[in-house]
């Protein structure tokens, strides 16, 4: 299937529009703590960190990337991890189907059900933030991948009618990722219903079921949008396990290395821009500046609240018109496949809005946790003061980007001819990602 024919299916626009009808205010994630003013001048924090970034470019042009290199910190049994993994598998699925049944019969009060607390935080955020520090755990967790290997037990061998189609590529997953978290979690009232999230869990898992007993495995790696995206955040992780026979090394590693591999096609380098794209948005969008936007747009276009999903859209095909111009540049100093060999040098900057922007998000929600279960909850956020809160997000960003920074070094210099110049597009694109992020984060919370 071709990227064109892929983009203009008519379930796409259907989709939308029946999610359209669930849309109401964007679903601000409860962090735990207000939007606090900058201890420095706004201005001042711009300006230092987008210098910071620019001028790391310069000095890696210059004198070169570091030289660390992976080292092991300890060897572990493979047979250990192989049924460590079953055991969290089974558990997961457990978790997921008391997450769903609580959804459907429990008390449909957001912040005491389990299937609002779990799937939206701990899950969907959670396991996010698990694979930037450790790699995508996906692949063991998946409730839909443990089912299926089930039903391949049961079978007796792989169950696949069908090859997955190569020209499918990673099209459904950027599909997945834009309508679960770019509409549905952030522009929708459904993570703030028990009953909506656990039809949202039925109807993704539905979806990953069917496509894995039509196309077998490879569906649930390349078409599973939490697949896809886990694995590209994954890349960053400082930790990692590589698998030796029966024996597995736990590795420490430089998080720009696997982030200047190119990514598996030009899907994969969409569903990097859509991360980085919709974390910003998730964050702008509980800001009164985006208020005063959608109220502007909805007085001249007439559209109810349904016109935010149009305008989630069209923010997005921004982004991936600017990454493409500057691919484009890119490509014009040399580099080949410019599109899938940049894309990676932007996970580290999709991981660093996402630890910044979720972890108070997924601590607040896992305090709340005890309290589906009759016990008291807790509040793991109160030792955030006002200066812990804004280091915390001013060195997650600048670290992103210049982990990022040093990837598309790494991408450059391979290039026939390697300039400071040719280094320029992607130096400005990521000036420009950390100028934004840290202006979105200074923008005062609406209620």
């Amino acid at each position: 299937m071709s990227r064109h024919r892929t983009l203009r299916s008519p379930a796409l626009p259907a989709l939308v529009l029946v999610l359209s009808l669930a849309v109401g205010r964007a679903s601000a994630h409860p962090v735990g703590v207000s939007r606090f003013d900058a201890p420095l001048p706004l201005w001042v924090v711009l300006a230092g960190a987008g210098a910071t970034v620019a001028l790391t470019a310069v000095a890696l042009a210059v004198v070169g990337e570091p030289t660390r290199r992976s080292s092991t910190l300890a060897t572990i049994p493979t047979r250990v991890l192989d049924r460590a993994g079953r055991v969290a598998s089974l558990l997961f699925l457990l978790v997921v189907g008391a997450a769903v049944a609580d959804g459907l019969l429990g008390p449909q009060t957001p912040l005491s059900n389990l299937a609002t607390l779990f799937v939206w935080s701990l899950w969907l955020k959670g396991i996010g933030l698990v694979a930037i520090l450790a790699g995508s755990p996906w692949r063991a967790l998946s409730p839909w991948r443990t089912l299926y290997r089930g039903l391949c037990r049961l079978e007796g061998e792989p169950i696949g009618r069908w090859s997955y189609p190569s020209a499918l590529g990673s099209w459904p997953a950027l599909v997945g990722v834009v309508v679960l978290v770019g509409v549905v979690d952030n522009l929708t009232v459904l993570p703030r219903s028990p009953a909506g999230t656990a039809r949202v869990v039925g109807a993704y898992g539905a979806v990953m079921l069917a496509g894995a007993l039509a196309f077998g495995g490879q569906w649930l790696d390349r078409a599973d949008p939490l697949a896809v995206l886990y694995r590209l955040l994954g890349r960053v992780a400082p930790l990692a396990l590589e698998r030796d026979g029966e024996r597995t090394r736990l590795l420490a590693r430089p998080p720009w290395r696997e982030s200047a591999r190119p990514v598996a096609d030009t899907a994969a380098a969409a569903v990097v821009v859509a991360a980085v794209y919709t974390v910003s948005f998730d964050g702008f969008a509980v800001t009164g500046t985006y208020q005063s936007v959608l109220a502007a747009v909805r007085e001249a276009t007439g559209v109810g609240p349904t016109v935010s999903v149009a305008v989630y859209l069209a923010g997005l095909a921004l982004f991936l018109v600017t990454f493409w111009l500057v691919a484009h540049f890119v490509r014009v100093a040399g580099v080949e496949r410019p599109v899938v060999s940049v894309a990676p040098t932007v996970v580290p900057i999709a991981a660093a809005y996402e630890l910044a922007h979720n972890y108070p998000y997924v601590l607040a929600s896992a305090g709340r946790l005890p309290a589906t279960v009759g016990l008291a909850a807790v509040e793991p956020l109160a030792w955030l003061s006002v200066p812990a809160f804004w280091a915390s997000q001013v060195l997650l960003i600048v670290g992103g980007h210049l982990v990022g920074v040093v990837a598309a070094h790494r991408v450059v210099s391979r290039a026939e001819r390697s300039t400071l110049r040719a280094h320029a597009p992607l130096v400005v694109l990521m000036v420009g990602y950390t100028v934004l992020s840290l202006w979105i984060v200074s923008r005062p919370v609406v209620a």
